[in-house]
């Protein structure tokens, strides 16, 4: 009886479905897999003895994955030389990461940087060339200075660089920690995730302005984190008051050697493509035309890479002691034959107590925008809010209880799905969102979707803006705080599309004869609107174009411009008119009206 049809399906309370298996030659997913094929790393399942004996023919011949013992077959996930020793991307890149921690586990180290540790250990390069028998390469092949510049940025100023991953666009970016003539930066608008390290005397990096002066404009770095519309307004507010990096902190790009000059075998120092933060001893392994192969002593071929003889990530030998960057010696496992190296105070390389607090700093903010130190959060809906058309408020809790950190974009996203009419509508209006992958269930199915990952309050709330905004609902619809009373913005656009339906476009008021240059306060603002008695730096969206539609209803044609590119109060008064003009595509008349509201309305900004 126990081997019944009705049995097998009768499972233990609580016990949870075994879940799908699929064969391991087609992958595709056949119960029951009766064929098995036993290996040092565990034993394989097939459907048929057709994807087994396949199998069994290329297992024979060897050609098996490094890191799961799975034979490697000729396809599209491994087209790439580097990878002909896994049997995928994915086992590549186990691989390595296995490697790396490998790696970072046999270096002393007395701080860390992004989680790895870096070493202060004095490294002796006399003695490890000595008896490694080897040569360093000169200082005439490196496109570096003889003396290490000074580094005179401090962590929180704000200058120009261009978007490593988008090298046609030049963004604002924030140095976020110092170590020896080296930046850390990231990109207002990213995330930590894209932060990178560039040279005090970078050719890369400029003042804030330098864009301008050059005839360019500022760009959204790759994956900005809000909507491509609200650009300007996030430059604006991110520039305001911010510490601006001074012309003379940034120094000279040193000119490199015109040809290669390179031999194989010699020793140099090199960042580490695969962690930045670090830099380590190498040898230049191959030479092709201008580039050179970079291999790091002591380490398998998974961190070498090739590179332009003059590239920035290299430098010559003795480079890290000069400059108090520190330096990581070579691997334990050795390739080349060597059995030891020396540790000698003979060597020491200075480190700055700057540098070492610069570390410390890094390793501070990594630790303030870790999701997990969070507590759990409420989200709160206001379910007397608009919705739009995809969002049934009266569908919404009161309340989401206790999300952590780690869920609220799945919890968050999945409720809002339940709460709308049109499921399937929403989910295309927020797969054009641009982020972090992340999974929701809904109605049986698995759906990948993107938003920046919620790392802190604020995150949270740009999380919530962006989605308003894509959907058409009230902003005020969801939030951390618990509502009170009305909302105030569903009040405001209440009023105006009264005010509209009272004066069609035909029947208008008459157009303000005030001249553009007039200095006379602004005309009040109709009784309904009640705007005199909210300070402007308070004012929403709405509450800013209904104060111009009020005040020289020919600027109401531009309601839609101030909507797309989130003008609230705040925004309102940083606006000039280059900043119209380039950034929201405004003529020079419209632009100079609206500058001469602002210069107004700063007469009296904190009136009330």
């Amino acid at each position: 009886m126990s081997g019944s049809p009705m049995n097998s399906k009768i499972r233990g309370p609580g016990r949870p479905p075994k879940k799908p298996v699929s064969c391991t030659w087609c992958n595709e997913v056949k119960l029951p897999l009766k064929y098995v094929f036993p290996t040092t790393n565990g034993k394989r399942e097939f459907c048929s003895e057709t994807c087994l004996a396949e199998f069994r023919k290329a297992y024979i011949k060897g050609s098996t994955c490094i890191q799961c013992n799975n034979v490697i077959r000729n396809n599209s996930s491994t087209p790439n030389a580097s990878n002909k020793d896994f049997c995928s991307t994915y086992c590549m890149n186990k691989h390595q990461k296995k490697e790396i921690a490998n790696r970072l586990s046999g270096v002393g180290a007395s701080t860390s940087v992004e989680g790895s540790p870096i070493s202060f250990q004095t490294f002796d390069w006399c003695d490890y060339i000595q008896e490694t028998n080897s040569v360093a390469a000169p200082q005439i092949c490196f496109r570096q200075t003889a003396s290490p510049p000074i580094n005179d940025f401090k962590v929180g100023m704000k200058l120009e660089a261009i978007d490593p991953r988008n090298v046609t666009s030049t963004c604002i970016a924030t140095v976020i920690s110092t170590l020896g003539p080296r930046l850390r930066l990231r990109l207002d608008g990213s995330d930590n995730k894209n932060d990178f390290w560039r040279l005090v005397d970078s050719s890369e990096i400029h003042t804030i302005g330098h864009c301008e002066k050059s005839g360019g404009m500022l760009q959204p770095p790759l994956g900005f984190r809000m909507n491509a519309s609200s650009w300007p307004m996030f430059l604006l507010k991110t520039l305001n008051g911010a510490e601006m990096a001074p012309s003379k902190v940034f120094q000279k790009e040193p000119a490199g050697p015109k040809v290669n000059l390179f031999e194989v075998g010699q020793k140099l120092e090199a960042v580490d493509k695969k962690n930045p933060h670090l830099i380590c001893c190498a040898t230049v392994g191959a030479i092709k035309n201008d580039q050179i192969h970079v291999t790091f002593d002591g380490w398998k071929g998974a961190f070498d890479y090739w590179c332009k003889y003059d590239s920035r990530d290299i430098f010559p030998v003795g480079w890290c002691a000069k400059s108090g960057h520190p330096l990581q010696p070579p691997g334990q496992k050795n390739n080349t034959g060597i059995s030891r190296y020396s540790f000698k105070p003979a060597f020491v390389p200075f480190v700055p107590t700057s540098t070492i607090s610069s570390v410390t700093e890094v390793v501070q903010s990594e630790a303030d925008t870790s999701a997990s130190s969070l507590p759990p959060t409420v989200i709160n809906f206001q379910r007397q809010c608009n919705g739009g058309s995809l969002i049934n408020p009266a569908n919404l809790p009161a309340s989401l209880e206790n999300v952590s950190m780690a869920t609220i974009q799945k919890k968050f996203v999945e409720q809002l799905l339940y709460a709308s009419n049109q499921p399937e509508d929403l989910l295309v209006s927020l797969r054009t969102l641009i982020g972090e992958d992340f999974e929701i269930n809904f109605k049986g199915g698995v759906h990948v979707l993107q938003l920046p990952k919620a790392n802190s309050v604020a995150d949270i709330e740009t999380m919530f803006s962006m989605i308003s905004e894509t959907v058409q609902c009230c902003r005020n619809l969801f939030s951390l705080e618990e509502p009170q009373g009305e909302c105030s913005l569903c009040e405001i656009k209440a009023t105006a599309r009264a005010v509209k339906r009272k004066f069609p476009p035909e029947q208008e008021p008459a157009t303000s004869t005030t001249p553009a240059s007039s200095t006379a306060t602004p005309p009040a603002p109709p009784p309904s609107c009640n705007l005199g008695k909210i300070p402007i730096q308070e004012w929403g969206i709405e509450e800013v174009i209904q104060f111009i539609d009020s005040t020289d209803p020919c600027l109401g044609v531009h309601a839609e411009l101030f909507r797309k590119h989130e003008i609230d109060g705040k925004a309102f008064l940083l606006l000039n008119s280059d900043m119209m003009m380039k950034y929201m595509g405004l003529k020079l008349g419209p632009a100079l009206k609206i500058c001469n509201l602002v210069s107004r309305l700063k007469g009296r900004r904190f009136a009330v």
